[in-house]
Order: C-alpha cells, then sequence, then structure tokens
C-alpha cells in the first residue's frame, strides 16, 4: 500500500499501523524518550508507508533545530554537471557562516526523498535545485509547511520564496547585444532538450526571453534545443552554419557544451568572433576554457548561494515565529504576499568583439 496522499493521515494511523500506542509514535518523533530501536524503525516504517506529516507533529519538532539544510539537487548517476558542484559548495560555506551544515539529497524521486528527510526530521529546511516552473516538490512542502527556499523560479513566484538570475532578461541582454553589433540573423541554442521538456525554469525562461527580444529588435531570432549528445550536438551546429542564409550571430545558452560548440563552428569554416559573434549566457565565473575571451553574461553562483541560504534560514525563523503567509515584511524585494524572493539582473562582459 502506498502513502495515503488524498487523505488526512492521523497519527493513530500511523500508530495502529506500527501496532503501538498513539503516545508512542509522539516519543519517537520528538526525541522526548527512549524508545527501543525495534518501535522505532515500526514506528518510521508506518511513517513512510502513510506519508505522515502533520503541521502539529512539525510544531513539535520546532524546538529541536538539527542546524542542517538539505540541499535537493536530482541527477542521473554517472552524470556531471559542474553547476551543481559549485553550487553545493557555495551553499555549504555560507550555512556554516551560520552554524547550518548541508545535507545533499540526489535521488532522482524528488518528492520521495523529501518525505524521507522530512519525515524523519532530517533538517530544519529544504533549498531545492533543478526548478521546475510546475514542481511536485514545492506543492508536497508546501502543503507540509515545511521551510524551503528556491534556487530557480517557480510558476507562482509571489507564493515561495526563491532566488534566481533574470534569465528571460539575460536572452533579451543578449540579443540585443548581438542586434547592437549589426546581426539581423541570430541563433539562440537553448539549454538540451531533456532540460526543456523538463520545463526547467532557466530553460523556459531563456527561450521565452530570446522570443521577446526577437520581437522587440525585429531581428530574425530563431530557437534551437541544444543535445547532451557530443556527436549530435556537432552535427546540429554544422547544419546550422551551412547555406548562404545561416545565422551570423550564436548566443549560447547551453555554455556546458560551450568548447564543443566552438570546435564545431571552426570545423564548419566560421572563425570568432571575425565571422561568427558568440555571446554566452549563464557562463561559470573564473571558467578556464575557452571562450572566456567572448561576450558573456556569467551565473551569480556565490550571490545566489548566499542568498537562497539566508532564505531558507530566514524561513526557518518565521516558521518558528509562527508568522503568517500574508503578514507583510520588512524586505524590499518581496511579492505582494510577503514572501521574499530576488531575481538577479543579468550583467554582460564584453569579450574582444561584439
Amino acid at each position: 500500500m502506498g502513502p495515503k496522499e488524498s487523505a488526512v493521515v492521523t497519527i493513530k494511523d500511523v500508530a495502529a499501523r506500527a501496532g503501538v500506542a498513539a503516545s508512542t509514535v509522539s516519543y519517537v518523533l520528538s526525541g522526548s524518550r527512549k524508545i527501543s530501536e525495534e518501535t522505532r524503525l515500526a514506528v518510521r516504517a508506518a511513517i513512510d508507508e502513510l506519508g505522515y506529516h502533520p503541521r502539529a507533529s512539525a510544531r513539535s519538532l520546532r524546538s529541536t533545530r538539527t542546524n542542517v539544510l538539505a540541499l535537493a539537487v536530482p541527477r542521473v548517476p554517472g552524470g556531471y554537471r559542474a553547476v551543481d558542484g559549485r553550487f553545493a559548495i557555495d551553499i555549504s560555506d555560507a550555512a556554516r557562516e551560520h552554524g547550518y551544515d548541508v545535507l545533499l539529497v540526489t535521488d532522482q524521486d524528488g518528492v520521495g526523498a523529501l518525505r524521507r528527510i522530512v519525515g524523519s526530521g532530517l533538517a530544519d529546511a529544504v533549498i531545492l535545485m533543478a526548478v521546475e516552473t510546475e514542481d511536485p516538490r514545492v506543492e508536497f512542502l508546501r502543503r507540509l509547511g515545511h521551510p524551503m527556499a528556491l534556487l530557480g523560479t517557480p510558476a507562482l513566484p509571489a507564493e515561495v520564496p526563491f532566488v534566481d538570475l533574470d534569465w528571460e532578461a539575460a536572452a533579451v541582454l543578449a540579443v540585443r547585444e548581438a542586434v547592437g553589433g549589426g546581426h539581423r540573423r541570430i541563433a539562440y541554442l537553448a539549454t538540451t532538450e531533456k532540460e526543456l521538456g523538463a520545463h526547467r525554469g532557466y530553460a523556459v525562461h531563456g527561450v521565452a526571453g530570446a522570443r521577446l527580444a526577437a520581437g522587440e529588435t525585429g531581428a530574425e531570432v530563431t530557437v534551437h534545443p541544444s543535445t547532451g549528445d557530443a556527436a549530435a550536438l556537432h552535427q546540429r551546429i554544422t547544419s546550422l552554419l551551412s547555406g548562404p542564409d545561416s545565422p551570423t550571430a550564436l548566443v549560447v545558452q547551453h555554455v556546458a557544451a560551450l568548447p564543443q560548440i566552438l570546435a564545431a563552428c571552426r570545423a564548419a569554416g566560421r572563425r570568432v568572433p571575425e565571422d561568427l559573434c558568440v555571446i554566452a549566457v549563464g557562463e561559470l565565473p573564473e571558467d578556464d576554457v575557452p571562450g572566456r575571451e567572448l561576450p558573456r553574461i556569467e551565473l551569480p553562483v556565490a550571490e545566489m548561494a548566499t542568498e537562497v541560504t539566508r532564505l531558507a534560514l530566514r524561513a526557518i525563523a518565521d516558521r518558528s515565529a509562527d508568522r503568517p503567509a500574508d503578514q507583510p515584511a520588512d524586505n524590499p524585494a518581496e511579492g505582494p504576499a510577503g514572501v521574499p524572493h530576488r531575481l538577479i539582473a543579468p550583467v554582460l562582459l564584453p569579450g574582444r568583439s561584439a
């Protein structure tokens, strides 16, 4: 039997499933009394099976801080994204300044992983990465009233705390830069098809910005999804740059593949920047890779990590103080309901030539 998502699960339900008294379940949740390991495991198993996370039990745990933040970033085993590691390190550094440790949660079953973390009381708050525009993890944590902060833009930004680069504005800025350099045929190489299909916020908002810029500037801006397959990517770039009406400017949001993209441009007979303007959107700061001489918008990793950690800690404090969700706060960078958030304005760093 799976978790009872559609019905309210009570402490009595958990007790009945575990074969113990309701008071024993309370003791396991609060840690206020010593319970045998066998009984504790039985109660935990019942909690996981039933999906029991009532607000009342959450309140009882408020005075028992773990001083741990859970960083949830679903990832495919064996895969590697430099941006995930960079954020994990910077968030850990920011958390340590406030006396907190970071628990890295990489399970691809996002809600299932959070059910385990929240149900076992392992973390005071959760920081979500790889945020989708309609992210089920957000609704799960909202339903429980569990503190969270997002590293990415959700569908309803006024309702949850988040920080992100303004990806839409970044794409607009990059396209305008290309147009300002005299380019009228511009290709926007978005993130991968997988990320677009998952409706990751940065992917969706980047494409939206490219299309918005096309309407504003009147330039011919075509959007092309990228791919993690090196051979397929090389073929796409080769095809894109062939023909007399091929683009003279390339705006790249898939910056992880920038070295391969530049190599494909050279193989197609295009010199950068002499024959082809290339602008990178979302490049990691201080990356020592080919393309550092190009115009680029860097991802403000350190600033985002510091801010999302602050928002997570504030969510913990607000919950401890029973601050109502609609109570105005004293932070100017907040949504209409008093929920803190921040979109960081993009900054274009010039290259040798646009």
